[in-house]
Order: C-alpha cells, then structure tokens, then sequence
C-alpha cells in the first residue's frame, strides 16, 4: 500500500490487480471528448488509465486525505475533484456545466459496498443525463441488478433498475484484485439508459411503490400485499394470478398493475 489507512466508514477496498484495472478501461473504452465522472477514485487506480485516454475526468470522493493525494498527483486542468458524498451529488450538473449533450456522461466507479443500493437509486434519477455507467459492485449485488423473474435473486433492485437500464455482467472479480480483501467477490456491470419513449409507467412514483409493496414481503401473495393498491379481481383482469407471489412476475407486469391503477 502506499500509507494510506482504508477507512472502514467509507467502504474503502483498494483495486491493486493491473490486470483487472486493464479489463475495466477497456470495457468502459473511453474517447478523448468523452465527459466522465469517477466516483470513489481512491488511491487512482482507475483515475490515471482513465486520463491517459481522456483530456479531462470528473471524480467525486469523501476522504479529504484521498484527495489531498489525488491534488497531489494530477493536475488541476486534467483532473477536477468534487469534494463530498456521491449520494448528495448533482450528476446532471456536470452536463449542464460542460454544455454537451444532454445524454452525455459517462459514469463509472468502484463503489463502496455499503451504500452501493442508495447510490444505484440515487444515480438511476439521472438516467436521462447519462450514455452509460460502469461499475465495480459486490457480485452478490450485481446478480441481483441483473436477476431473471423466478428466482431468489430477482427482487425490488432487479425490477426498478432494469425497469430504466438495460444491464449486462461483464466479468467477476477476487477478492484478492484489492487490497486489503475484501471479503466477498465483486462483478462488473454495465447499465445503459433505456430510451425515454421506452419508458411506459404513466405515474413512476406509483410503480415504485408497487413494486415496494410487492417485494416488501415477498413470500404472501400479491392479493395480499398490493391488497391497498388494487384488488385481486383486477389482478386478474390484467392476467396476472392474485395468488402469484412479486418474484414471478416481469418488469411489465409490474408496469401494467401500476397503469391499470393510474388509469
């Protein structure tokens, strides 16, 4: 390591594998004009590949002696350093800042394990900003993002994200590609926006709630957790079993309860 203590508070794993670091750039293949926003660069180990290929990156990070190590090491007119908490962070500000395309950015990131589901959430609010996203993420998380209905994997994170992305599993990465170990495997995963005339919940925020409600207890049926939200003669009407449990059904039939309520 290079004296920094990871701090246990911010989620802090260090990538140290080269070999890892080369396949992430290469499958994020970022082009000189690209805008790109890091979050959590750490100790630089995606942050110095990513501007060789770059003319500037964006990278957002909480620890102050991180960034005091990153001021040190690259200079300002490459490297502009947000100071604070990715969750807090205005993402569509870049845009507006840099005066691109308004589906211009390019996000990507190690993120920390313990905030990894709030931020994902958090990030899906600026899909209509973004041309993609690549992140490092816990494997058991990104099976879950990317979980086919049926399983146990498949649940509220599975529904909301691929109801706005299209996602795909790249490759896993050991726990021994950082340092210190985390103990658990990583995965990482690509999300791209889905195009907003794609996007078919007449009232978003009820469809996220029904999919909560769903999910909120996910073994009793659906007569009996969305009971408040629609009946189970509706259910039916839409063809969908009032004794199906959330994990059986799809991201549209999700869509279809939630329209048939908004209707």
């Amino acid at each position: 390591m290079t004296g920094h203590i990871p701090r246990k508070r911010f989620g802090q794993n260090f990538l140290v594998s080269q070999d890892i670091i080369a396949r992430i750039v290469a499958a994020i293949a970022p082009q000189a004009g690209d805008l790109v926003v890091e979050i959590g660069p750490g100790l630089g180990a995606l942050t110095a590949p990513l501007l060789a290929r770059l003319g500037r990156l964006h990278v957002v990070e909480i620890d102050r002696d991180l960034i005091a190590r990153l001021r040190r090491r690259f200079a300002p007119e490459r490297l502009t350093i947000h100071e604070g908490d990715a969750l807090k962070f205005d993402f569509a500000g870049l845009v507006s800042d840099a005066g691109t395309d308004s589906a211009g950015l390019r996000v990507v990131g190690n993120l920390p394990y313990n905030i990894s589901t709030p931020l994902l959430f958090h990030l899906a609010q600026y899909a209509s900003r973004v041309r993609d996203m690549h992140f490092m993420l816990q494997r058991e998380v990104v099976l879950r993002m990317v979980a086919a209905p049926g399983g146990g994997e498949y649940g509220r994170l599975s529904v909301m994200l691929q109801y706005r992305f299209e996602m795909e599993r790249l490759f896993d990465v050991p726990a021994e590609a950082f340092d210190p170990p985390p103990k658990v495997d990583s995965a990482i995963v690509r999300m791209i926006p889905r195009p907003v005339a794609a996007l078919d919940a007449q009232d978003e925020a009820l469809f996220a709630r029904i999919v909560s409600a769903a999910f909120g207890q996910r073994r009793k049926m659906l007569r009996n957790t969305l009971r408040e939200l629609i009946d189970a003669e509706q259910l039916a009407e839409l063809g969908i079993s009032p004794s199906a449990r959330a994990e059986e059904l799809g991201v549209a039939d999700f869509v279809r309860i939630a329209n048939c309520r908004a209707g």
